[in-house]
């Protein structure tokens, strides 16, 4: 990868890739005769220094800036509600999500919303609600800020119910952004933990499509492709940055999300109830429960351990060993191993275990999974 170069890629999403592409936004906008950008990001992100820069460039543009950033660590509908009438009070014309997953996935429910008026829940994709995205979604751009959920090429938002917690997601192909501009230098100034934990969540999200029982060879050449960027760069995206590492990283959390179409599993479904129910971060959550899901999963598909094995490195004939290198990884990134270390109790391991029973990502997993294995898992984990 020749960090100099800027790359376009169409995968379907049209991808604007390399350092320095985020220049390009005011001209892009205004060459589409958008002229009212809301930009709706999150309360960290806004207050950052390269995010400014992007509100004084559009500006500068003649374009009119509004910022949207009410929203929850973990998204849950009203904040979506809120960003809907900041679109519409302010005569908005275009949406551009910048930052992670919340901000991402926060900013594709807002366009979903602005011109399809059922409650928002009605279109959560499990219940079959894809079948009501039925009108126009207002031009809808994305800006990744971290290396983790790869939001900024998905179909869908993953947004919770104010009270219960429970996540829901919407979906639709036409939630797709227009472009993506995807720009590693974003992601220079993020904190070691940050990029450790959404690093994480990128790798757990090429693994489990990886893994996934479904049938899609595309995807899983994809996500192994993927394994290897972030076994390439990730140590040195965290510990001493460095343009080649973050760029390998933010491609391998686009890799990832692409994949995931595929299927995740088990790890997402033991990690969904601890942000739920703890307000975990998520790729965090996922870190920790890797190893053990890799463990869980690994006899019948010994074949697939190898391959990732081979990706990240290993010898051949030494695909288990993934299981122990991700936990060398999680150590090595300043990460727990232990579920105990993110307050997680005895008391709290029943609910869990039946929060994750409930979620919708094990189905796809390479094997079936009880009530009882999730409870076996936690327990383990402690």
């Amino acid at each position: 990868m020749d960090i100099l170069q800027k790359y376009n890629f169409s995968f379907p999403t049209a991808i604007r890739f390399g350092v320095g592409v985020i220049s390009e936004l005011p001209d892009y906008l205004k060459q589409n005769q958008l002229n009212r950008p809301l930009l709706v990001t999150d309360p960290i992100v806004k207050e950052l220094d390269f995010f400014k820069k992007i509100v004084g460039q559009l500006s500068q543009s003649g374009l009119s800036v509004e910022v949207f950033s009410d929203v929850h660590k973990n998204p849950v509908k009203t904040d979506v509600l809120k960003g809907k009438a900041s679109y519409q009070s302010t005569d908005r014309d275009v949406i551009v999500g910048i930052g992670g997953g919340v901000a991402l996935d926060v900013a594709r429910a807002i366009a979903l919303s602005i011109n399809h008026h059922r409650d928002l829940f009605d279109y959560d994709d499990l219940i079959g609600g894809d079948k009501y995205v039925t009108e126009p979604i207002p031009h809808f751009v994305t800006v990744p800020t971290t290396s983790g959920t790869g939001s900024e090429v998905g179909r869908s938002a993953i947004i919770s119910e104010d009270e219960s917690k429970k996540k829901r997601i919407l979906f639709a192909p036409t939630l797709m952004a227009k472009i993506v501009f995807a720009d590693p230098e974003l992601t220079m100034d993020l904190p070691a933990f940050v990029t450790a934990a959404t690093g994480m969540d990128a790798l757990t999200h090429n693994i489990e499509a990886y893994l996934s029982k479904n049938w899609n060879p595309m995807c899983s050449g994809i996500a192994l492709e993927g394994i290897k960027l972030i076994g390439e760069s990730i140590e040195n995206a965290t510990l001493k940055p460095d343009l080649e590492a973050r760029s390998k990283m933010l491609m391998a959390s686009m890799m990832g999300a692409i994949a995931f179409q595929k299927g995740l599993g088990i790890v997402h479904s033991l990690a969904h109830p601890l942000s739920s129910l703890l307000d975990t971060h998520h790729g965090l959550a996922n870190a920790i429960n890797l190893p053990y899901g890799l463990e869980f999963n690994y006899e019948g598909f010994e074949d697939r351990y190898e391959q990732m094995g081979l990706m990240v490195g290993l010898k051949q004939g030494d695909g288990k060993k993934i299981i122990q290198y991700i936990s060398d990884l999680n150590e090595t990134l300043g990460l727990p191993s232990k579920l105990s270390a993110i307050g997680v109790n005895e008391d709290h391991i029943d609910t869990l275990a039946s929060l994750a029973i409930a979620d919708f990502c094990h189905p796809n997993n390479p094997k079936p999974v009880t009530e009882l294995d999730f409870r076996t898992i936690y327990k383990g984990a402690l």
